[in-house]
């Protein structure tokens, strides 16, 4: 076994600063609002319509646990319920749809009450993160781009 030795560390300020730029240009980022609506979601069984309710309930609480406060107003990047996101899924072409807190399916919407829209919400515009499927394959989703819901498209 061979140890390397580090011969420079960045200052104390510096070294925090490296790991909480990454995390920040990692994670994900969720709205007063769209907290509030996926507790809300998880409150009143609205994933009950979903293909596997227990996986879909155990990611929206994980997202709540691993998402930071958005900053208010929210930036125009940031994926949010209402808006209209424009994403590609690996080996697929892309695709759009309006962000929907509501939980029932309609067109033109993606639900955050889904596994889709349930990684989508708090993402940012270019990020890449791991899409879980409903039959348990792991893709790769990138949001191409993000901007306010048409007016004739309720969210």
């Amino acid at each position: 076994m061979t140890i390397a030795k580090i011969t420079h560390l960045p200052a104390g300020s510096d070294f925090r600063s490296l790991f909480e730029r990454s995390a920040v240009e990692t994670g994900f980022f969720l709205t007063v609002e769209d907290r509030f609506g996926i507790e809300r979601l998880l409150h009143r069984r609205g994933t009950k319509n979903a293909p596997n309710p227990p996986l879909l309930n155990g990611f929206l609480r994980h997202k709540l646990r691993i998402s930071r406060g958005a900053p208010w107003p929210a930036p125009p990047e940031l994926v949010v319920a209402g808006c209209h996101v424009t994403y590609m899924i690996s080996g697929e072409g892309t695709r759009s749809g309006v962000l929907s807190m509501g939980p029932a399916p309609a067109p033109g919407r993606i639900l955050i009450a889904s596994l889709l829209g349930a990684t989508l919400v708090g993402m940012r515009m270019l990020q890449k993160v791991p899409l879980l499927r409903d039959d348990g394959q792991i893709e790769t989703i990138v949001v191409v781009d993000v901007s306010p819901a048409p007016d004739h498209v309720a969210a």
